[in-house]
């Protein structure tokens, strides 16, 4: 089982606001960086998303994966099962609904074991993360978060 650590981090400038995502992927001698922005979105919706695209972007399955995320919103969300009674009940009245069930699609197909570390604390993989985030959400070519403004937008009709 090919053993793989990620660690990722989201950014918005506001909240909401311009949003990015930053992840460092290592495997071996091998490392990777993901990173990319959006015009309107919110810090918890970066945060979840640079968890999925790191693990969209594994090429094999069955991988045997540690995240490192500064967010206590996914890392919580995971590893006390929150997600999965979520899914269960319908995602009834939860926020990023199109991202956890995105995230449910991949999570699956690897062994996933997430770890909480301190934001901002001197460590270098999620100080890089954090970099990568920011420079994304100041970054030009932005993208729509069009699950974030189609929900956004439907708040406004009630």
């Amino acid at each position: 089982m090919s053993k793989v650590t990620i660690y990722t981090d989201g950014a918005a400038k506001g909240n909401p606001g311009r949003g990015g995502y930053g992840v460092v992927m290592m495997a071996g001698q091998h490392r990777k960086e993901i990173s990319e922005g959006f015009t309107l979105t919110t810090n918890n919706r970066m945060e979840l998303l640079s968890v999925i695209v790191a693990l969209e972007a594994l090429t094999k399955p069955g991988c045997e994966v540690t995240i490192y995320s500064d967010s206590k919103y996914v890392v919580d969300s995971v590893e006390k099962k929150w997600v999965f009674g979520w899914q269960k009940k319908g995602f009834s009245g939860k926020k990023n609904v199109d991202l956890w069930k995105r995230f449910l699609l991949i999570f699956p197909k690897h062994k996933v074991n997430f770890v909480w570390v301190k934001g901002h604390a001197g460590n270098p993989m999620n100080e890089r993360c954090d970099e990568l985030a920011v420079a994304a959400a100041e970054g030009r070519n932005l993208k729509a978060d069009v699950g974030y403004e189609s929900t956004k937008d439907d708040a406004s009709l009630l």
